[in-house]
């Protein structure tokens, strides 16, 4: 399993970078998964189903299982956050797993950046950006691809993951 991440500022195009890199990396016969870093609190349950119900009294992990899929939430309760690479492990093995967010953490990332954003880049105080996706050049010589090249970008997210013991 090899791991690259897509990081940059909020409103850089992330989220949407990944719905269409997904179906690109599919097409070339690659498994992948995904991990996504929230900065604030957030739910995949629906209040007053039973999982919900199961959390809400207690429970340190709920299972919702059913024909089509299966989920497994975990609540802290005070523990502290678990770092990438733990939640890494959590994971069934997939050819790639593809990270957005965590832009501090050390694993291989492709930066994410839009000019119109007006946010600086994150490559040069960053050493584990391999590679930038943007609608404009970065002055630094790294690999670059534009932000609408998906094939491009996902030769670069190819060529540029690697295995969590790497990093």
């Amino acid at each position: 399993m090899r791991v690259i991440g897509l990081a940059g500022w909020s409103g850089a195009g992330k989220t949407t970078l990944m719905a269409r890199l997904l179906p690109a990396l599919g097409a070339r016969g690659v498994s992948v998964s995904t991990i996504k870093h929230a900065h604030h609190r957030f739910d995949v349950d629906t209040p007053g189903k039973d999982s919900w119900v199961h959390r809400e009294a207690g429970a340190r992990q709920v299972m919702v299982s059913s024909e089509n899929r299966w989920a497994l939430m975990t609540e802290l309760r005070g523990a502290p956050e678990p770092g990438l690479y733990a939640l890494l492990a959590q994971l069934s093995p997939v050819d790639l797993v593809v990270v957005e967010g965590f832009k501090r953490d050390r694993h291989p990332k492709i930066e994410v950046h839009r000019a119109a954003n007006g946010k600086p880049w994150l490559h040069p105080e960053d050493p584990a950006i391999r590679a930038v996706a943007s609608d404009t050049r970065p002055a630094a010589a790294l690999p670059w691809a534009s932000l609408d090249d998906i094939g491009a970008i996902a030769e670069l997210a190819l060529r540029h993951a690697v295995a969590p013991e790497a990093w």
